[in-house]
């Protein structure tokens, strides 16, 4: 397993007239979580794309467990279960400042050649560092 930690403090533009985060948001929380802890890899979306790899998402599941409100600090722990084959799993908490936990996911990628417009296996130079850092907890 890979793990990383990411903070964020929600923003006002994100939560709804009771000051409470709305339920769509979450999804671009995990976002910035998996794009982090691929960043902390070496591995950014950017780079990626330059090298013709794009990682759609297939599958999203969701349990919310309590909100999160106007400027709570929101600490978003990614991790990577298992090695990657034409997948990657992405599995997610969300704890408050109080270490509530108020949400957990999981969501479920493809490796897309931008090029051949198909999908095809982890590429190596990705399966290589995902190898190496097997194991290390990265906090952000």
């Amino acid at each position: 397993m890979i793990s990383a930690t990411a903070t964020l403090r929600v923003r006002y533009s994100e939560v709804d007239s009771m000051k409470y985060v709305y339920y769509g948001n979450y999804a671009e929380y995990f976002e910035i979580g998996r794009v982090e802890l691929l960043r902390s890899l070496g591995l950014p979306y950017s780079g990626l794309e330059e090298r013709g790899i794009w990682l759609p998402v297939s599958e999203f599941r969701i349990k919310y467990l309590r909100p999160a409100f106007y400027d709570d600090i929101l600490y978003i722990h990614t991790r990577i279960p298992k090695k990657p084959g034409v997948k990657i799993e992405f599995e997610y908490e969300i704890f408050n400042q109080k270490n509530e936990k108020i949400t957990e996911a999981q969501t479920t990628l493809f490796f897309f050649s931008s090029e051949k417009k198909k999908i095809i296996r982890c590429p190596q130079f990705i399966f290589d560092v995902i190898e190496e850092n097997w194991g290390k907890d990265f906090t952000l």
